[in-house]
This record gives structure tokens, sequence and C-alpha cells, in this order.
């Protein structure tokens, strides 16, 4: 259940060298693929906007200078030596900075946090000095204030969002296609495109197809491509340089790019949403932080990956510089610049290296969404996790062939790498600009520096991104407009279920039944208590739900044992096994009435096995074991209905707790038997379940009298309830909330997944209470 939690791969201890060096190797295959094959389109893209190359060489040059100095400053010293700092407990990405800023500011977007959840490991922050003349204590304050500033901050973290999964789309796209660009030479100018179209299209079929296996199968081969891509493009690069023009370092002066912009004017500037492809991939270095470290990515990058890409394009532009009229035969690019000899193999490894870079932001696209979904913006998708050994290996199938779908319509509908370009220009550039943005807000409110580096920050790689984020939305009609609708459907799927889920948890919170409710039924609730535990699925975490009553007032029967069970995730990329649940009782003791919060972190993989069951009745045993006077719980109050919440951890966790062992009586990973002591309820029942307990400190007898209660209600069976809710605005809302609820809300939760697969809990054991919810 919780093996993420033991494969972490970032110990607290110093990594050695072995161990860095070898994260560094096998970063290339996972966070360098995109990155890599840039070469092969970059040119390509830029020379499309017609422009004539002179016999000075001003304008490759000037493109050469561009290159150079866009991969310096924003690959390597943005993220390499900034970004990357901004980790979140290791991991990165839109949503750690975003989970940074919510800690740091309060401003998270989840509805039930809990005080108790700022006491979990990864929760760590530095405070900012409450001065009011301190500008991040203020702006801090302005944050948590204004609701409508919360509510851009999350705009903004889910456009980022959408920009990345729109690069989902894009990149393996343009990837492919320009890596079977290299087929083109044997056949005239004008079909060209009836070759590449029909080979895309295949490789891209056989690429989505293959996600359900999962890379861990094939994944020790994606370093070995990209480091033989990676040498292959800087030998011919070298070679180049020396065959055709050992002067073109020359072009890494930043006059040229003046001189360019003076001579082309606006084709120059058009140009640059071709010249910005270079950097395609450089937020995998900060997203896939989380299965690596910073420094074995800092060395991958700064020892291979740059000169290597630096020398691949001085060689392109030195083979151009002396081929300028090579674009009347065909498009100026990556393989024209390849001598005859080696063209087809190169082609091989080209394609290998596309489909490897592919893989990783096609794998990112599902994580990101896992992780959206998470924090309750993105509505319950299927995960199927293609690895039991290594962390993350996540796959979704309906977005799997969604993005298939719409790879395949921007491969036939553009049918060129120009436009393929603009569309994915414009998604990388949105990305960086939002995590520019984000960036200056860390700087002041987690890292405690001065507003004016925040404002540098912003303003010298802001005005960067920004030209460039202009010279590509200049082409919205020339495929610019592919990110746009993409990220805007997205954002509008993303905060309609975000809009719908918090006016729902609003509507719980408002309709909870109070505790004197419960007191005035009486230990039997009024009911027949019949053997087995109901487990309640509810989204609060304090509180008795209204579909409880609704239950309890419609049927004349309910469980021997009740707990009110709510999943949440909490704004921490990862939840220690040993801090996993809260548990608690709801009134007094005789009720059997509990309280369970499972917590998760937006990188936590909730598995699909039997064993949260196991985990989950193994707290309530070690809650009821080790329970204090009240006076001697270590745990969070809520004031409102009395309850005393104890972080559990999960069986496996606890070696020294109560142990669940069914039928045959093993115990998974048990160490010293002989110190713990059985406890057999009265009667055989047909599922034989245990209790194994350590033998001190010692148990009381009520304490023992309710775990055999708790035991013969396990044997009895495990009943999941939850509410089967129809949302609907309610009277005199807008028109505008009614559409938003009724008809959006509404299809969203019909046509996507139910809570119940998070869990592995049978469809025979569920029992769906309906209601109607007027928000």
């Amino acid at each position: 259940m919780d093996l993420e939690g033991v494969i972490r791969s970032h110990p607290t201890k110093k990594d050695s060298w072995k161990t860095v060096l070898t994260l560094a190797y096998q970063s290339l295959g996972v966070v360098y693929g995109d990155l890599s094959t840039s070469p092969l389109y970059v040119y390509r893209s830029t020379f499309a906007e017609d422009i004539r190359l002179s016999e000075t060489n001003e304008e490759i040059y000037g493109v050469l200078s561009f290159v150079f100095w866009t991969i310096t400053l924003v690959p390597l010293f943005k993220y390499v030596f900034i970004v990357l700092r901004a980790n979140d407990n290791g991991e990165g990405g839109t949503f750690a900075l975003y989970s940074l800023l919510c800690r740091h500011a309060r401003v998270s977007s989840l509805p039930n946090c809990q005080l108790a959840d700022e006491e979990l490991s990864e929760y760590t922050k530095d405070g900012i000095e409450s001065n009011k003349r301190n500008i991040g204590w203020r702006l801090k304050l302005t944050l948590e204030k204004y609701r409508v500033l919360q509510r851009l901050l999350l705009v903004l973290a889910l456009i980022g969002t959408c920009m990345v999964i729109g690069d989902g789309v894009l990149t393996p796209t343009i990837s492919v296609f320009s890596a079977v660009s290299g087929m083109q030479f044997p056949f005239p100018k004008e079909q060209h495109r009836y070759v590449e179209v029909p080979v895309a299209c295949i490789i891209l079929v056989f690429l989505f197809a293959l996600q359900h296996y999962g890379t861990h199968r094939v994944g020790f081969l994606f370093a070995p491509v990209v480091i033989t891509w990676l040498l292959c493009i800087s030998a011919i690069g070298v070679y180049n340089i020396f065959r055709w023009n050992p002067y073109v370092y020359q072009a890494l002066s930043p006059y040229y790019m003046y001189k360019f912009l003076k001579k082309t004017q606006s084709k120059g500037w058009m140009s640059l949403g071709g010249i910005l492809l270079c950097i395609t991939g450089s937020e995998a270095m900060f997203a896939d932080l989380g299965h690596f470290s910073q420094l074995s990515i800092k060395i991958a990058f700064t020892c291979i990956v740059y000169p290597s890409l630096i020398l691949a394009y001085m060689g392109q532009a030195a083979y151009i510089s002396k081929h300028r009229d090579i674009g009347k035969v065909h498009p100026i690019g990556f393989y024209v610049s390849v001598p005859d000899k080696i063209r087809w193999p190169v082609l091989v490894i080209a394609i290998l290296a596309a489909v490897v870079g592919s893989q990783a932001i096609i794998t990112g696209t599902f994580s990101i969404i896992k992780q959206c979904s998470a924090l309750g913006c993105f509505p319950r998708v299927k995960l199927v996790h293609t690895s039991s050994k290594k962390h993350g290996q996540i796959y979704n199938p309906e977005i799997n062939w969604t993005l298939m779908l719409l790879c395949l319509a921007v491969t036939i509908g553009f049918r060129d790498t120009k436009r393929m370009g603009n569309a994915a220009g414009l998604a990388i550039i949105t990305g960086m600009l939002v995590t520019t943005c984000l960036m200056s807000l860390v700087i002041v409110l987690c890292w405690n520096r001065s507003i004016f580096l925040a404002i540098s920050f912003i303003f010298f790689f802001g005005s960067i991104e920004a030209l460039y984020f202009s010279a590509s939305l200049i082409k919205f009609r020339e495929g610019a407009w592919v990110p746009i609708a993409l990220s805007f459907i997205f954002l509008i799927v993303m905060y309609v279920w975000h809009y719908g889920t918090l006016k729902k948890y609003e509507f719980d919170v408002q309709n909870k039944v109070s505790i004197n409710w419960l007191l005035g039924l009486g230990p039997g609730l009024g009911i027949v208590r019949v053997k087995g535990i109901g487990l309640i699925h509810t989204e609060l975490v304090s509180g008795i739900p209204a579909i409880f009553s609704h239950f309890v007032t419609n049927l004349p029967a309910f469980h021997q044992v009740v707990v009110f069970l709510c999943i949440k995730s909490v704004p921490v990329p990862h939840v220690r096994p040993d801090e996993r649940f809260l548990v608690g009782r709801v009134g007094p003791k005789e009720y059997r009435l509990y309280r369970c919060i499972a917590r998760y972190g937006y990188r936590d993989i909730q598995k699909d096995d039997n064993e949260f069951e196991k985990d989950l009745v193994c707290s309530i045993a070690e809650f009821i074991r080790s329970e204090r006077p009240a006076a001697c719980v270590v745990g969070t109050e809520d004031t409102e209905n009395g309850e005393k919440l104890t972080v559990v951890g999960t069986s496996s966790s606890n070696l020294e707790g109560i142990r669940l062992c069914e039928d045959d009586g093993s115990i998974s990973e048990m160490t010293g038997a002989s110190e713990l002591r059985e406890i057999k309820p009265l009667e055989m029942p047909r599922k034989r379940v245990r209790f194994l307990v350590p033998e001190s400190p010692q148990i009381d007898m009520d304490a023992r009298q309710e775990l055999r209660e708790l035991m013969e209600a396990r044997e009895a069976g495990l009943a999941f309830i939850m509410g089967h809710s129809y949302v609907r605005a309610k009277k005199g809302s807008s028109l505008m909330k009614k559409i938003v609820i009724n008809f959006g809300y509404d299809f969203l939760r019909r046509n996507f997944r139910e809570p119940t697969f998070s869990l592995s809990i049978p469809y025979a054991s569920t029992l769906e209470v309906g209601m109607i919810y007027y928000v």
C-alpha cells in the first residue's frame, strides 16, 4: 500500500558520488530526451519565415547567436542555478511552486485543511517575520485577505498546467514528425509530406499503444539512446565546423543578434518563435526533479547536454553558411547537414531519440493530471500502476487515447513543421512565463529574500520570455491557436470541477449533523446494529455528514462499527506511511463510531489493493490500544465537536503496533513474533481474523472488549457507503452558475469516475445513498 514511502530515491543523508553519477546517467533518458531532440526542428522552423541568406551570413550567425544565448540564459542560468532550488521536499514542477506558496501564505485551494497537516514531516516552511515594514509579510497578509488574489494564483497555476498538457500533445507530434523528415531525400520536395505524414502517424500510434505496458521494461534503454544521440549530433557538429566553417564560433557574440534583427526586421522577429524551440523540454528539468536530485540533473546538463547541443547548432550553422542555396532543394534543417554516408543510421537514432523524448512528456502528462485530480482541480480518472517497484510509473487510459487522437489530428491537419513549431512554441513559453511569475513570489514568501531580487528576477527572465511570447502569439492563425484552444478547454474543465467540488463541500459543512442529534439517539442509534463495519465516505474532516442521518432515518438497521472515512490530499508531495492516518472517536466510546482521515500528498500513489482495508482496520485497532485519557492524547482537537484525533501509521510502518492476520494468519514483514499476544474472538467465525498485540503496555478490559468487537465486525464483512450526489444550483442563482453547476459539473460527475475507484472495495460491498445538493 505504501510502497512509495519506502522506495523514495532521496535519503536524508548526502548521496555518494557513485549514486549522483548514476542518477545523472539515468536522467539523460528521462529528463533530457525532449531537449536533446530540439536540433531536429529548430533551424527548419526558424527559416520557414522565408528569411533569405546573404553572402555575409549575418542571418545564420544571428540565429545561432540567439540559440546560444537562449540556451545559456534560460535552461542553464534560470533553471539549473535558480529554479531547481525552489523544490518542494525534492519535488519540482508548477504544483511544487504552488504548494510552497499555499503553505507559506495559507492560500490553499483545498477546503478541508487541518492544523494537524502542518505537523507533517514534509510540511516545512520558513516563517516570515511578523513585521509590518516587511514587504514579504504584507504580501502574505494581502494574499490571505483577498479571495480574488487566491483565485488568480490558482488560475495562474492551472494555466501553466494546461500548457504542459498541451505540450504533451504538441511535443510528440513535432519530435516524431521532424525525426522522420530524414526520409524525404529520395523524393521530390513536393512529395515530402506524403511520405512524412503516414510514417509519423504510424510511429505515434505505436508509441501510445505501448503506454499500457509502462516504461520499466524498456526504460533501461532510454539513457543509452539519448547518449548515443547526443554523441552523434555533437560529432556531426564538430565535423561540420572543421569541414565547412571553423570561424562559426564568432556567431556566439551577442552583437549578431542585433545585426540579425536590424537586417531582417519583422521577419526576424517572427522567426523567434522557431528559435525558442531550442529550449523545448527545459521545464522537464524542474518537473522531473522528484525522480532524481539537483546535483545529478545539474551535472548531466552542464557536462553532457549543454555542450552537445551547442556543438550541434554550431555545426548546422557552419554547414548552412557554406550551402546557402540548399533551401531550394530541401527544407533547411538538421538532415541537410548530415553526411550522406551516415544519414540513414542517424535517421534510425533520431527516431528512437524522438520516441524516448515523447515518452517522457507523455508520462509527465499522466503525472500532472494525477496531481490536478489530487488537489481537486481535475475529475477523477483511472490510474494503472505499470510497475510495482518504481515510484510514479502510472498509465491513464482515457488521457492516453485522447492525447493520441489529438496528436494524430495535429499531424494530419498541419503536415508541416512550421505550424507545429508555432503551436509548440507558444505552449512552451507560456509555461515558462508561469514558472517565472510563481518563482518571483517564492523568492519573497518562501525564501524571505528582498522584493527587489524578485523584481529583478521577473524583469530579466520575464523580458526574455515575453519577447519570445510575443513572437509566438503573433502567429495565432498559423498554428498558435492550438495550444490556446486546448488550454482553454482543459482550463474550463479544471475550474468547473474545482468550483463544483468546493460548493459541494461547503454544502456538506453547512448541513452536517449536530453531535447533540447523535447523543439523543443513544448507543443503539435508535436502530438495529448488525455485525460488520460500515465505511461512510465523506469529504468532511469533522462533524457528522448528512448522508449518515439520511441513511439512519430511512433504514431500520446499521453496522456494529461505523467509520467516517475521509481520503484527503494535503499540499505536500508525499505523506510518510507512519503519518498516514488521523484516527479519533465520534461521540462516546460505547457508540463505536470512529473517524479516520487518510492523508496523501499530491504525488503519492493510492494503490488499489486490499492492503488499504487492513491498514484502515489496524489504524483503528492501534488507536483503541494506545488510547489515553483526554488530557494525555497527543493529537488535534476539533473545538466544535470535541473530537480528538491521533496520528497513526500504516501497519507496515509500525512494526511494534497491532498487526492484522486473516485466514492463514500469516504476517508480512513480522519480526519478533514471540513478543506478540493473540486476542481471539469468542466464537469461531467463517473468516478468521486475528489481532496480534504487543505484550506491553497492558490493555484494560474495555479496550480488549472493543478490539474483540472490531474483530467480529471485520469478520462479518465491510461495506462502503457513499453519497450519490446530484448537485444543482439553488433557486435565485445566476444564469452562469446554473450553467456551470447544472450542466458542466453534472456532466463531468456523470462521465468520470466515482471515489470508489480510489479504493479496492468490490461493487457488491458498495451502497450508494442518493442526495440532492442545492448549492
